[in-house]
């Protein structure tokens, strides 16, 4: 198949959607498809255009077999909500001369977010006669709306609007947790269009490595103490200062240590948190190459999700696969019914404890470090549940069946992954 994937990120950025659109392409060209990206120029997380990008229009690269179209973005480091419309307004008037510069696709995939590439995509489905198929990452505007980012009325009902275009123009809509669907289905969306794919993790990558003789837990002078770490997005859903109370409360027993890496603007932030709380025991730390993940995973002895309370339905965080395939423990600040606590409640591998509570997480950190025997256990349970239900393998079949399947103009069941074991049964159904 030629298969379009428009994804807003791409490599090189390190985290977030980037790292798995540029795994899922090239496994896709591995597997004998042909395969274009449409992309803006690399910015994220610093949300500044990468050195050798700046000032251009347009780049069109090759890596690993797959055509790599990018386009210009206009783009400020510490955006407002104009400033966000703007950029997503740059990218979709830019990225349609690059979309229709190359072969007619057969299947459009189509990552959200932004929402507004909704209309290109769908612009170049029209041309070509082809289905589109809509990856939610997010659920918007909802994310938006509920973390205080969009309260202008009229803004939020012109994105419901558009919500409701993207969702009726896609053939199919692929989310990455169960509680999407649900959401999606409240909203009138027939549950026949929607298939679940969990987002994926590479599980010969990031493996359980020893704690001992770790090169990067020495570098950072952390070697024989007991380390919780969150390392990834910053952003409005998270709300570290509760790992940072947590920390404080926790200061007395001098083996602990907090490591927080992130972006180096939220991470100015944040340190500033530490400095007025007094927290001695919080270590920060910029973003790590990718290739120090698996050392980096292995040199904690539990990992951190963190959200704030109104984070449900719409927000699902990639690094759970990871943290999973990492064989170590996670301690989940969460709401109870959201899509994070119901993944990590369902692998075994972790404890959820109360949102915004930094009692309830020291609690539970504290916990762990008293049953070493317990942590091993949940670490345990979650590599298995991630070999189980987040391989790339896995993955990455689901999405070659489910292309065909619209390529075919057959509908892919919802069934594709059944409570239980999690594994694809390809049911397709003609239309």
């Amino acid at each position: 198949m030629r298969i379009l994937i428009y994804s807003y990120n791409y490599y090189p950025e390190p985290i977030g959607i980037a790292p798995l659109m540029t795994e899922l392409a090239e496994g896709l060209v591995e597997r004998g498809h042909q395969v274009r990206v449409i992309t803006g120029m690399p910015n994220y997380p610093q949300r500044q255009i990468y050195g050798e990008y700046c000032g251009k229009w347009f780049v069109t690269e090759q890596k690993n077999g797959v055509t790599i179209q990018r386009s210009y973005l206009r783009i400020k480091s510490k955006p407002n909500l104009v400033d966000r419309l703007l950029l997503e307004l740059s990218f979709v008037i830019t990225s349609l001369p690059q979309a229709l510069n190359g072969w007619r696709p057969d299947v459009i995939l189509l990552t959200v977010p932004p929402l507004l590439v909704s209309v290109p995509a769908t612009v170049l489905s029209w041309l070509h006669n082809c289905p589109v198929v809509l990856n939610l990452q997010d659920i918007l505007p909802e994310a938006a709306v509920r973390v205080g980012l969009i309260k202008n009325k009229i803004i939020i009902r012109a994105f419901e609007a558009l919500e409701k275009f993207a969702y009726k123009s896609a053939q199919i809509i692929s989310v990455i947790a169960d509680g999407f669907v649900e959401n999606l289905v409240n909203k009138g969306v027939p549950q026949s269009k929607i298939v679940c794919i969990p987002n994926w993790v590479n599980v010969n990558f990031i493996y359980p490595l020893p704690k001992e003789n770790n090169a990067w837990k020495y570098s950072y002078q952390l070697d024989g103490k007991f380390v919780v770490m969150y390392s990834g997005n910053i952003a409005l859903t998270q709300g570290l200062e509760t790992v940072v109370e947590a920390a404080v409360l926790l200061d007395h027993l001098s083996e602990i240590v907090f490591v927080i890496a992130g972006e180096s603007t939220a991470l100015m932030n944040l340190q500033k948190y530490c400095l007025r709380r007094g927290a001695t025991n919080v270590l920060l730390l910029p973003l790590q190459p990718r290739e120090k993940l698996p050392e980096m995973m292995a040199a904690a002895d539990i990992g951190l999700i963190v959200q704030k309370h109104n984070v449900i339905s719409f927000n699902m965080p990639s690094k759970i696969p990871l943290l999973l395939a990492s064989g170590r423990p996670i301690v989940a600040s969460v709401p109870a019914t959201g899509t994070a606590a119901q993944a990590i409640t369902k692998s075994g591998g972790g404890i959820v404890v109360p949102p915004e509570s930094p009692e309830a997480l020291a609690q539970a950190i504290l916990d762990l470090y008293s049953h070493p025997e317990k942590a091993t256990e949940l670490g345990n349970r979650g590599r298995q549940h991630a070999i189980e239900r987040y391989s790339f393998e896995q993955a990455i079949a689901q999405y070659e069946a489910l292309f065909s399947a619209v390529v075919t103009r057959s509908v892919f069941s919802t069934n594709v992954l059944p409570k239980g074991n999690g594994k694809a049964h390809s049911l397709l159904k003609p239309e």
